[in-house]
């Protein structure tokens, strides 16, 4: 007669577990009625359990909130490299029949490691007595240690977790014994305990968000990534806060398995983003945020900002708050933030400023400058190109965010007379939000030490009429101060990049005045924004304006 109980237990199945083929998706076998049943079990799990180190914090019994997990397990950190020492390895052995170290220790980032070892006890369901064992009594009290017995099958805690499937077929005399042993501290029972039920049942019976952190390190240790992943995704669908967002941040460094948390932490990322996308808003709070949270706001395309001149700013401020030591400010500078500030849409009087920034390495701001200032001498398509271009997982300089003020792209010429041209560039999207009486700004830019902008405006013809686009040239108020220009506007009406001149003239400003027209292109704003309008370049309208000082000026 055919031996059923062979079949079913011989480790070599485990090879077609879903670890073994890569990691793919859990299994929706429902195990459950086999957990802790010795009809269906071939092995007897012993879990001795010993007490955490001595907490004086009154509260870390119970992790109520995100708070007390971080605190309660940063004190669990710190007590364990206390204990340890420079030189005390991580494991305890507690017999002689150690199996190889590299199939049993976890990641060596860990807070404490699993201790994992085979015991041949008499056989039987009996419970060990924990008092005979002479290895026991080495910094605690034997009384103190618990121990739990669970009746355990090998094939489906193999299927589930490299651990255990390297414990029991590692061709050692000890993975063909009965009894196999774990050593844990209290703060992890419970933890341990969901996660073996998970192992059977695919399920989780912990809901709250310490809870589920518990379990996730603990599936961390025992190399369940199906677990890891559903701890993920139930702690996705929680009420996220700034706490819990920036601990989930922390994860990936945290745990040998990141990328079954990389879910959580896009979602952390993401929270940030929105939450503080006004940085303006939140100005207090955000300037106490830790690196890994700035890092996460600044990577967004969202930021409401006027510029990013005020990223740069804003990047600076934190960093000198932060960091007063210049060597580790120059440091995080230049190695973590510098790369998400987006220099080549800064303006080029904030650059020369970044030139002579002192909490910039020379080299590096040299660097960003030049990259800066090559990216802006390229034609348009050609900086589309370079953005399309950029790897997915790389910091998106070369992507414009949302900015209040639109950057433009400024040529100075000082002879033979003072003169700059800009471009300004605009999408169809922007142009249409202009509808019915919009405007947007562009960013500043100077001419002979005064400063300028260009404005565009959604408005009614001069006989209120119908809507059309208008385009404007102001200048930024500085008292009384009069300077006369001559001007052109022009737009680019064909994909052979030529600007087609629209209208010019001179005008002599005061502070506060603008010149402009209200009916750019001579069509109404339905024409303007037809699909197959003239002037939009591939979802683009090109617009540029040209300069020159009036020789009564200099």
């Amino acid at each position: 007669m055919k031996d059923l109980n062979s079949d079913l237990f011989d480790p070599v199945t485990v090879m077609e577990s879903e670890w073994a083929h890569g990691g793919g998706s859990t299994s929706d076998a429902d195990f459950g009625f086999a957990f802790n049943d010795s009809n269906f079990s071939d092995r007897v799990l012993r879990i001795e359990i010993m007490p955490d180190p001595v907490d004086p914090q009154p509260d870390s019994e119970l992790c109520t909130t995100i708070a007390d997990w971080a605190r309660h397990r940063k004190r669990r950190r710190e007590d364990v490299k206390k204990e340890n020492g420079v030189d005390m390895p991580d494991e305890q052995i507690l017999n002689g029949n150690q199996p190889e170290m590299d199939d049993f220790v976890a990641s060596e980032n860990q807070d404490e490691e699993v201790v994992a070892m085979v015991e041949e006890f008499p056989s039987g369901d009996e419970a060990v007595n924990t008092n005979d064992d002479p290895n026991l009594g080495m910094d605690f009290s034997e009384a103190d240690v618990r121990v739990k017995t669970l009746h355990i099958s090998s094939p489906i805690l193999a299927a589930k977790s490299p651990f255990f499937y390297k414990l029991f077929s590692n061709g050692m005399r000890e993975s063909e014994l009965r009894h196999v042993t774990l050593r844990i501290n209290a703060s992890e029972e419970a933890a341990l305990m969901e996660l073996l039920n998970f192992m059977y049942s695919n399920n989780l019976s912990v809901r709250t968000a310490p809870g589920l952190l518990d379990v996730l390190m603990a599936a961390d240790k025992f190399e369940v990534a199906s677990c890891m992943r559903l701890c993920s995704r139930l702690l996705r669908n929680l009420t996220m806060t700034p706490e819990s967002a920036l601990l989930y941040l922390e994860l990936p460094s945290s745990v040998l398995m990141a990328d079954a948390v990389q879910p959580l932490t896009d979602a952390a990322k993401q929270y940030l983003a929105g939450r503080y996308k006004d940085i303006t808003k939140f100005q207090e709070e955000v300037m106490n945020l830790p690196l890994a949270g700035i890092e996460a706001i600044l990577s967004s395309d969202d930021l409401q900002v006027a510029s990013e001149d005020a990223v740069y700013d804003f990047v600076l401020k934190w960093a000198r708050h932060q960091y007063s030591n210049l060597e580790e400010r120059r440091e995080v500078l230049g190695a973590r933030l510098a790369r998400l500030i987006r220099f080549p849409y800064m303006t080029c009087r904030k650059l020369k400023k970044v030139l002579t920034c002192s909490d910039f390495e020379h080299d590096v701001s040299s660097k960003l400058v030049l990259e800066a200032l090559f990216f802006k001498a390229e034609v348009p398509h050609r900086q589309r190109s370079l953005a399309a271009e950029e790897p997915a997982f790389s910091s998106r300089r070369f992507l414009e965010r949302a900015y209040k003020y639109r950057p433009v792209k400024v040529v100075e010429f000082e002879l033979p007379r003072q003169q700059c041209v800009v471009y300004l560039d605009l999408k169809r999207e922007e142009c249409s939000n202009l509808y019915p009486s919009g405007r947007v700004y562009s960013q500043a830019f100077h001419l002979g030490g005064q400063g300028f902008f260009l404005s565009a405006h959604c408005n009614m013809d001069q006989q209120s009429s119908f809507h059309c686009f208008g385009l404007f040239l102001g200048m930024q108020e500085k008292g009384s101060v009069s300077f006369t220009v001559d001007y052109e506007f022009a737009a680019r009406s064909r994909p052979t990049e030529e600007f087609v001149s629209k209208y010019k003239g001179n005008y002599t400003f005061t502070g506060g005045k603008a010149v402009g027209y209200r009916n750019l292109f001579a069509i109404p704003w339905t024409s303007f924004m037809a699909e197959d309008c003239l002037y939009f370049i591939n979802g683009v309208l090109h617009l540029r304006a040209e300069l020159t000082i009036r020789h009564s000026n200099l």
